[in-house]
């Protein structure tokens, strides 16, 4: 997970120089009894990325438009995760990159 969160860190490098990086780490309960580790690295008056470890392996997520809440997914047409989170809670979806369509994998609750 620590080689993913640099390479997200580094990601946001040149912006660095000007803006302070916030990380925060979250774990997540989710159904089926999945933990689900996230850490987000907020920058200040801009970028945004998640760290998500999920099902063995660790993705990098950009910061995209919604309308409410903060979404996470990767910028591409291709098939990923998509985070979605909303105050204690958080929706990971799978979104195929031939349909477009996104299925819920789980619903989750920011854990204690």
């Amino acid at each position: 997970m620590r080689a993913l969160l640099l390479a997200g860190l580094a990601a946001l490098a040149p912006a660095a120089a000007q803006a302070e990086l916030q990380p925060l780490a979250v774990r997540y309960s989710c159904d089926r009894g999945v933990e689900l580790p996230v850490v987000f690295v907020n920058e200040t008056g801009g970028d945004s990325v998640a760290v998500l470890y999920i099902e063995g392996g660790q993705n990098l997520l950009f910061q995209e438009q919604s309308a409410s809440g903060a979404r996470y997914g990767w910028p591409s047409d291709g098939s990923a995760y998509v985070l979605w989170t909303k105050g204690p809670e958080a929706t990971v979806f799978w979104r195929d990159g031939e349909t477009g369509t996104e299925t819920v994998l789980y619903t989750c609750t920011q854990a204690d």
